[in-house]
Order: structure tokens, then C-alpha cells, then sequence
């Protein structure tokens, strides 16, 4: 192998009020080589997801702290995901599922956040995020663009063993945030047992040993009277 064809160019980075103008500037990138389009490319989309972190959730921080964002949430499945591996219904590449974890919630940048329980919120769930889907993945280079969004596809479409593994994150992570705050969220919404057990049984598809637990919770908040039959 030539060594020396390994080697990039540097990249022409211009400093303009102490920033680097290679990724701030929003001018025509026609100056710019192929390897240096793609770059910049990426790391629009590294800095666009960063909104991610002012989207917030109806989930509250374990210890009744704030409202949860979605960068933390997604960051909480996917550790979640590589922990619980085993309880798994069936053999997962792992990596898929973290990254369907770490995605998933990508489009709610422009969509907003959905509540699990908010009927009128998912009747227009869908357009809301394929629009959003269609722009943000857009800013990546085309290859990319098209990797991210059929693993977003495919945990939407929930028919493999990774994306029922990611939909049991989904809804495990939250259930035992609101668990460890007594269940406020539940009773904040005036949500019934019957609803959350309805959403919850698609971690029955993903775990059925982590569906044992998410019962086990339910029913204890049922006798406690945080959730209502």
C-alpha cells in the first residue's frame, strides 16, 4: 500500500473572530475538495443534533429533578441497551440497537416531542417527523444519509429483533424514572393502568423478562394508587 496516498491535504481552515471558518462559514463550499465537503457535512450534522439537548421530554430526572431532554434520554437507552443485551428475546447486534437508541428521537429537533399518551399529538406524529426525518439527515453526505435513516426506518417499522430491543429501551427507561419518583408522571397526566399497558407491550416483544419487571411495576403503582386501573 502507498503510504503517501493515505495522506490528506490539510484543511484550509480561516480564523474570523476566533473561530475556525472551515465549519462556520455558510458560503459556497465549491472551493472546496471532496474529502473537505464531507467533512463539513458531518460535523453540520454533529452540531445540529446538539439541539437535541433544548428538546425536554414529559419524563422527569430520577430524585423529582427537572424534565428529562432527549439527548439524555437516547444517551440512557443506549447504555441500558448494551447492559441488558442478555435479557433480549432473541440474539441483537448491539451496535445496531445503541445507535437505533441513539437516533430515534433525532427528528424531534423540528417535530417536537410526543407524549405517549397525547392522542391528538400522534395523529400528526408522523408527518411532523418524516418532514424533520427528510431535513436533518439531509445535512449529512448521501451514504451516511441513507445508513441513518434506515436504521431510523427500521426501529420505526419494529418487525426486527434490534428495533423490538430498542422499543423495550424505549419504554423501560422511562417507566423506571417515573417508577423512582413514586409515579408522578403518571398521575400529573391522569394517565390509566390499561393505556400504559397497551404502549408497554412492545417491550413483551423486545424482553419478556424486562416486561416481568415493567408488570411488576405497574402493579405496585396500581396498589399505591399513582396509576389508575
Amino acid at each position: 500500500m502507498n503510504v503517501g496516498s493515505m495522506i490528506r491535504p490539510p484543511l484550509k481552515c480561516m480564523i474570523h473572530q476566533n473561530r475556525c471558518e472551515f465549519y462556520h462559514r455558510k458560503d459556497d463550499t465549491a472551493d472546496m475538495n471532496a474529502d473537505e465537503q464531507r467533512l463539513r457535512k458531518q460535523l453540520d450534522f454533529i452540531l445540529e443534533i446538539d439541539k437535541e439537548k433544548n428538546v425536554f421530554r414529559q419524563t422527569h430526572l430520577s430524585g423529582h429533578g427537572r424534565n428529562e431532554n432527549d439527548a439524555e434520554h437516547a444517551w440512557h437507552m443506549a447504555v441500558m441497551a448494551y447492559l441488558l443485551k442478555e435479557y433480549s428475546n432473541e440474539s441483537v447486534d448491539i451496535s445496531r440497537v445503541m445507535i437505533m437508541c441513539l437516533i430515534h428521537d433525532i427528528v424531534e429537533i423540528d417535530a417536537g416531542d410526543t407524549y405517549a399518551y397525547d392522542k391528538e399529538g400522534l395523529a400528526t406524529q408522523k408527518d411532523r417527523e418524516d418532514a424533520a426525518k427528510e431535513r436533518i439527515f439531509s445535512l449529512l453526505p448521501e451514504d451516511q444519509k441513507k445508513e441513518l435513516i434506515a436504521l431510523f426506518d427500521e426501529f420505526e417499522a419494529n418487525e426486527t429483533a434490534e428495533a423490538k430491543f430498542a422499543h423495550a429501551m424505549d419504554n423501560f427507561q422511562p417507566l423506571l424514572l417515573n417508577d423512582s419518583n413514586g409515579g408522578s408522571d403518571w398521575s400529573e397526566h391522569n394517565v390509566d393502568a390499561g393505556t400504559v399497558y397497551a404502549r408497554q407491550s412492545k417491550t413483551k416483544e423486545g424482553s419478556e423478562r424486562l416486561f416481568e419487571i415493567t408488570d411488576m411495576i405497574l402493579k405496585a403503582n396500581i396498589s399505591k394508587g399513582s396509576l389508575k386501573k
